[in-house]
This record gives structure tokens, C-alpha cells and sequence, in this order.
């Protein structure tokens, strides 16, 4: 279940990403007028294109990973995020994206490693803290579970564990794209 409270961040960050960078905009910003129109297929096509002549872009491969993610190709947005991790380690947005993808495969711990990476090289980067805050919260939510699997008179855990999954549950009204 891929959690609301990470979308609004996710988009955030790409058109973070995207207005950063100058060169070869128009090609930019082509891709991400068909995604934003919700024409997937055929910004995937647009953004493999251009990959395979510029396979070192770190801009479009992060954009790839975006359109896979939305498209519903965890596993090749999660290698494509990794592996920018790997080559850019200074990007502090493929490390969140990474991240969003691990927290909704309830992967937090490594989710919340790829956040801390993102804040440390990025140390004012507002959405990286969001999200890990929200990963935090998640976590906390694991562990008062267990406690009260473990004990169900931990009353105090019980307490806690209403008010995170009140705090974790979806907003009425989805967050706004930018």
C-alpha cells in the first residue's frame, strides 16, 4: 500500500529536481508536460530515448525513475534511484525517491537510511525531513504494536499507538501536486 502521506513529497521533490536544472530544458521539460498530463507511456518512451544518448543524465534517469514509479514499476524505479544513489551520492532527491519506494514496500529501515543519507547532503532539504519523520512515526507504530502484542496491558502503548494511527491516516482531501 503505497502511503499518501509520501506522494505529495515524491512530487515535490521531482519538480524540485527539474526546476535545478538548465541544460537541455525543453527536452525537460517535453517529458514532464506528458507526465503531468497524465500520458505515461509516452513520457516513458520519451525519457528512454533520450537516456540512450546521454546514459549519464542524472536529471532525465531521475525523471525515468519518477514516470516508473507512477507507471507502477517499483522494482525499475527502485534500481533506477539506487543506482543514482550509487553514481550521484551528492543528489540528495534519489535518496528520498528511494526511499518513498522502500516505505511502501514496509521496508522503513532502509527507508529511513536513504532519508538520513538525503539530509546529510543535504541538510536543509525540508522534504527529506518530512519523510522521515512520517518514517519514524511508522516505526513507532511498529514497535507500540509489538509491545502491546507482546503485553496487551500496556495501556500506554495502546494510548500511543491510536494517536500515531490517527496521525497516520490519509488526509479527506489528497495533498496538492505542484
Amino acid at each position: 500500500m503505497r502511503s499518501v502521506l509520501f506522494s505529495f513529497s515524491t512530487r515535490l521533490a521531482l519538480w524540485a529536481l527539474l526546476l535545478a536544472g538548465s541544460a537541455q530544458a525543453d527536452v525537460y521539460s517535453d517529458v514532464s508536460h506528458l507526465l503531468r498530463d497524465g500520458k505515461r507511456s509516452e513520457a516513458l518512451s520519451a525519457a528512454q530515448a533520450y537516456i540512450a544518448t546521454q546514459p549519464s543524465d542524472p536529471q532525465m534517469r531521475f525523471i525515468l525513475g519518477v514516470i516508473q514509479s507512477e507507471s507502477g514499476q517499483s522494482a525499475q524505479a527502485l534500481q533506477t534511484f539506487t543506482s543514482l544513489t550509487q553514481e550521484y551520492p551528492e543528489l540528495p532527491e534519489p535518496y528520498n525517491n528511494l526511499a518513498v519506494l522502500l516505505a511502501a514496500q514496509n521496508q522503513f529501515e532502509p527507508a529511513r537510511a536513504a532519508l538520513e543519507s538525503a539530509i546529510r547532503v543535504n541538510p536543509e532539504y525540508a522534504t527529506a525531513h518530512e519523510n522521515l519523520g512520517d518514517v519514524y512515526a511508522k516505526l513507532a507504530a511498529l514497535a507500540y504494536a509489538k509491545s502491546l502484542q507482546l503485553d496487551p496491558a500496556q495501556s500506554g502503548a495502546g494510548a500511543k499507538l491510536t494517536l500515531l494511527r490517527q496521525l497516520l491516516t490519509p488526509l479527506s482531501k489528497p495533498p496538492k501536486s505542484p
